[in-house]
């Protein structure tokens, strides 16, 4: 058989094309933005399906469950809303409390809006003690391994204590971070709470690395106030480019004191994040 050489050239030319893409534009087709709701969870709270209407239409094609008493509404309709907009929502935020004593519940609430991992969003203050903690870090483990035997996953979600709580000179996020199993309890960083913080960001996507499950993505100002992405002055272009950032799949937006009527602080986060090559 007879093979005509430009019709080889062009072949092999064109699988070598697609082999070396760039790995950050292979990456951009599974990185999508997405907007964590407690930002807009008024709006979400009075009127959940027209809120994702409204999310939706700016042009986010993920959410993240969080605030607006979500656990209580239709979950089925919220569902069959998500999928006639093409919205998915890889996870939602519950409780520390909730998964303590409904942790069935939690998984069928996951379950039904479709999504893969529970986010332990928040510890009240009794549990950041030496004490408080210990505890805490025993029952994410204990988390981590009923979700999993679930078909799901586990991951936790950072403040600014973690990072300046110590005890005899570890924070507790290293606690977290060095007292859980890293195959099974992922981490859903809060850039902004980091910084706030003071850790340096770069440093720390790079340590924590394949154990990052998502970002959130909010700025800070000079005076270390909240603000739309790309209005103030972290840099997450650079962030996104680190070694350790190459395994986050999911960039939330998130202004827990996005100014009403939310919507414009929402759409100027989406195009300014859209808009970087990550």
């Amino acid at each position: 058989m007879t093979i005509d050489r430009r019709a080889f050239v062009a072949s092999i030319s064109g699988a070598l094309a697609v082999s070396t893409l760039p790995k950050i534009a292979m990456a951009a087709q599974v990185r999508k933005v997405g907007l964590q709701l407690y930002t807009v969870r008024e709006l979400f709270q009075r009127d959940p399906v027209a809120t994702l209407e409204k999310v939706a239409r700016i042009g986010y094609r993920e959410v993240e469950f969080g605030g607006g008493n979500y656990e209580a509404m239709d979950h089925a309709l919220l569902r069959r809303t998500m999928d006639k907009l093409h919205l998915s929502a890889p996870s939602l935020h519950v409780p520390y409390e909730t998964l303590l004593t409904k942790f069935a519940e939690a998984v069928k609430m996951a379950k039904a809006l479709g999504a893969d991992t529970i986010v332990v969003p928040w510890l009240p203050e009794e549990l950041r003690t030496d004490t408080g903690f210990g505890a805490v870090v025993e029952n994410m483990n204990r988390f981590a391994k009923q979700a999993r035997d679930a078909g799901l996953g586990l991951a936790y979600h950072n403040h600014d204590f973690e990072f300046t709580t110590r005890f005899d000179g570890k924070s507790l996020y290293d606690r977290l971070v060095s007292g859980t199993d890293p195959a099974l309890v992922k981490l859903e960083l809060d850039l902004f709470w980091a910084v706030h913080a003071g850790e340096d960001p770069g440093k720390l996507v790079d340590r924590l690395a394949a154990r990052l499950y998502a970002f959130h993505v909010k700025d800070m100002r000079a005076d270390k106030s909240m603000t739309a992405v790309g209005t103030g002055t972290i840099d997450f272009a650079a962030l996104f480019k680190r070694p350790g950032a190459a395994s986050v799949r999911h960039f939330y937006v998130e202004n827990d004191e996005a100014p009403a009527p939310y919507l414009p602080d929402i759409t100027t986060s989406f195009r300014n994040l859209s808009a970087l090559r990550f």
